[in-house]
């Protein structure tokens, strides 16, 4: 279960006195809904670090993401805290800077110029990012070596192009507050480059002004547009042509953390406010009414999908047409040659658990099947759909052959899943074609692939993407994009978890993890397509990754403290919970092995870091499930975990009406299935003896027919 992060905003009557506005503080997403369901005045929360409750008001608090948190934290007072927090523009600045940013920083009151290094604790093997704050290390432009900095002391260096008339955040050298404004003039003196801004406020907070800002310290608005309070924007990047902006009109509006697509349902003035409005129906809940302004009713729509917005923060979306059960004929052809950037090139984020059940489900959603596409289908669909783990594939540098390819990927295929619930069978031919016409394949547009085969080429020989999965054997470290698991016998392995089934190959191998993998792309224990090694395997919802992991300190398997010692020969003893690497301290190593069936173990030394407190249990590193990939005569389908329930599972069948196929085209569909829950709860001995034949029908393919499972790191949203 997820945690949620808050920061106290303000002191309510009653408060004790050692809370202070600028703390940060969390509690558990099902506690928090609990609550919330009660209409709880007060919180039950715990400060960073601290396993103690404490109630405070819920008006007081302020929510957080846990990049947000993390960044906040490294700040060493509750009132810089605050007062970083009410800098919205830096806070996003800084959570969207990457390792590799050009930055300049502040040391001893002076700015210089250099690369971000890293990103993360700067203890991360003692605590997490959260705890212990998110710091950037920085390598100094001019040698003078590297220094460690939070993101107040942090501001982007420009990497893009600034002209004369483009809308602009840009820092004053002695402030570390953003602000706004229009570029009126570029010019050098002295051999520095300089904007002359005028400003959208002064240093006052009234309107106008101006200012003359080092280029360095000056970023185009449109890459970091503002959030908005009142869901009311001036960070429209220039006015559309009204006759394009009409009622029951498509459009989008760009904000902070992406572009939002709504259907126009009112145009008109509002009292108090300057300038033509527009009222919209967003497509998710992401908005801030129901059509009311100031409780004046102006158009209808569900609770948090209504907002208002300046006429000039409009841009057309292209309009789509289309339900349940027709194709859909007219939908818009996308290409590859001559997008806008600014339309289409944007990042869309992934679909929001809150979002599938109305964005994503139904015929005609997902990705649509057409000549033995189905396993390409169901990869794009898994990786892509709610989550960002490997975006980096669809945004790093590419070689200009293959960008064609990079392009296909991101604007016919990722941006309309993510936006619509739906790609048409046309966009991913189209991705085949250019794979088949680079001579990677002479039969990637008819013949079916292995999902892995796809996905090894796609992030490797053509985006050169770093393997996230690094195994040590020995002294020896090799890279890769996927792990088969393969099993030794004999095994006492009847109705395993995943969890078992890579600890017992990563036994049988002589194996482990040389640091935790962003990505984690698991292929069961098969051999081939059709024999299963098991006729069930019951997915694991988190993979605990601590035992796997090389060079990293280890729980003692039974008082919980830092242990000091591996047994191998304990792997599988029947005695323990369950089988698994196991770790002791030296107390409990002498208790356990006291036994005499365990007289003849040889446990060896494990890890401990130096100058590590025998108080501090060390951490866990837990990798969190997000789909899975199934297969069952030669026709693969796929299973969303999209939210943090056992039964939040969707399930996806590119080709799940074939009898309503036309030239070759199918209709897709995803569907919720949680009815997988009541399985995952039963108890082992109960589902061991459920026959295929008598489980739901989607739900056996899940426990039967796994092939892939994919695994991401909670984490990697911090360090990438």
């Amino acid at each position: 279960m997820e945690d949620l992060f808050f920061i106290i905003t303000e002191r309510c009557e009653g408060m004790p006195s050692y809370i202070y506005p600028g703390k940060i503080c969390y509690m558990k997403e099902n506690r928090y809904l609990s609550e919330v369901s009660q209409e709880s005045k007060v919180l039950p929360v715990k400060w960073l670090g601290s396993f103690i409750e404490y109630l405070v008001q819920v008006d007081s608090l302020h929510p957080l993401s846990k990049v947000e948190a993390a960044l906040l934290q490294a700040l060493d007072t509750e009132e810089e805290r605050l007062d970083a927090f009410l800098n919205k523009v830096a806070l996003e600045a800084a959570a969207g800077l990457k390792e590799g940013s050009s930055v300049f920083v502040e040391e001893k009151g002076k700015w210089q110029q250099g690369v971000v290094q890293y990103i993360g604790s700067r203890s991360r093997m003692l605590f997490p990012d959260c705890t212990s704050g998110t710091f950037f290390r920085i390598k100094l432009q001019d040698g003078s070596g590297e220094i460690w900095a939070p993101f107040p002391c942090v501001k982007p260096a420009s990497e893009t192009p600034v002209q004369a008339g483009d809308r602009v955040i840009f820092f004053p050298n002695n402030e570390i507050h953003a602000r706004r404004g229009m570029v009126m003039e570029l010019k050098e003196i002295n051999g520095e480059k300089l904007a002359f801004i005028s400003t959208d406020k002064n240093e006052q907070g009234e309107k106008g002004g101006s200012v003359t800002v080092p280029l360095g310290f000056v970023l185009k608005e449109e890459y970091h547009p503002s959030d908005v309070g009142l869901m009311d924007t001036d960070a429209g990047t220039g006015p559309v042509n009204s006759s394009s902006v009409s009622l029951n009109s498509r459009v989008r509006v760009h904000f902070g953390k992406g572009a939002v697509y709504g259907t126009v349902r009112w145009i008109g003035s509002l009292p108090g406010l300057d300038g033509t409005r527009v009222g919209l129906e967003l497509d998710t809940k992401t908005g801030v009414g129901d059509g009311q302004f100031k409780e004046v009713r102006y158009f209808t729509c569900p609770s948090k999908q209504g907002m208002f917005v300046k006429m000039s923060s409009c841009f057309p979306d292209i309009p789509y047409s289309g339900t349940g059960d027709t194709l859909i004929s007219s939908f818009p052809k996308q290409t590859t040659q001559g997008c806008d950037a600014d339309t289409e090139s944007e990042n869309v984020p992934p679909i929001s658990s809150e979002d599938v059940k109305h964005m994503l489900v139904g015929r005609m959603k997902g990705i649509q099947g057409h000549c033995n596409s189905c396993y390409m289908d169901s990869a794009l669909f898994s990786l892509f759909s709610c989550s960002s783990v490997l975006d980096s594939l669809l945004f790093k540098p590419a070689d200009p052959k293959d960008q064609p390819i990079q392009r296909t990927l991101l604007l016919d295929i990722v941006n309309p899943l993510r936006r619509r619930g739906f790609v048409e069978a046309g966009s991913v031919m189209r991705l085949r074609k250019q794979l088949q016409e680079r001579g990677y394949c002479p039969t990637f547009t008819t013949d079916e692939k292995d999902p892995e085969e796809f996905l090894s080429l796609i992030m490797n020989k053509i985006l050169s993407l770093e393997p996230p999965i690094k195994l040590c054997s020995g002294n020896r470290v090799q890279s890769s994009f996927c792990y088969q698991i393969f099993l030794d016998e004999p095994h006492n392995l009847i109705l395993p978890t995943v969890q078992q089934l890579i600890e017992q190959s990563f036994y049988s191998g002589h194996l482990k993890l040389a640091e935790v993998p962003s990505c984690l792309i698991l292929q069961m224990p098969r051999f081939g397509k059709n024999f299963k090694m098991f006729p069930k395997i019951i997915p694991s919802l988190e993979l605990d990754i601590t035992g796997l992991l090389s060079e990293v300190p280890q729980q003692c398997l039974l008082c919980g403290g830092l242990a000091s010692l591996e047994c191998k020969e304990c792997f599988q003893d029947s005695a323990f919970s369950r089988n698994g690497f196991k770790y002791f301290c030296q107390t409990c190593s002498t208790q356990v092995h006291s036994h005499p069936s365990r007289g003849s173990h040889k446990p060896s030394p494990s890890f401990v870091p130096e100058g590590w407190s025998q108080a501090v249990a060390p951490p866990r590193d837990v990798m969190e499930m997000f789909a899975v990939l199934c297969i069952d005569t030669s026709h693969y389908v796929s299973f969303l975990k999209y939210g943090p329930n056992t039964t939040d599972w969707a399930f996806f069948d590119s080709m799940s009406d074939r009898e309503g196929e036309s030239d070759g085209y199918n209709i897709p569909e995803v569907r919720l299935c949680p009815e997988v829950g009541r399985y995952l709860e039963m108890p082992l001995p109960e589902l061991a003896c459920l026959q295929p034949r008598e489980m739901d029908d989607v739900a056996k393919r899940l426990f039967c027919d796994a092939y892939m499972y994919l695994y991401q790191s909670p984490n990697a949203y911090l360090y990438h």
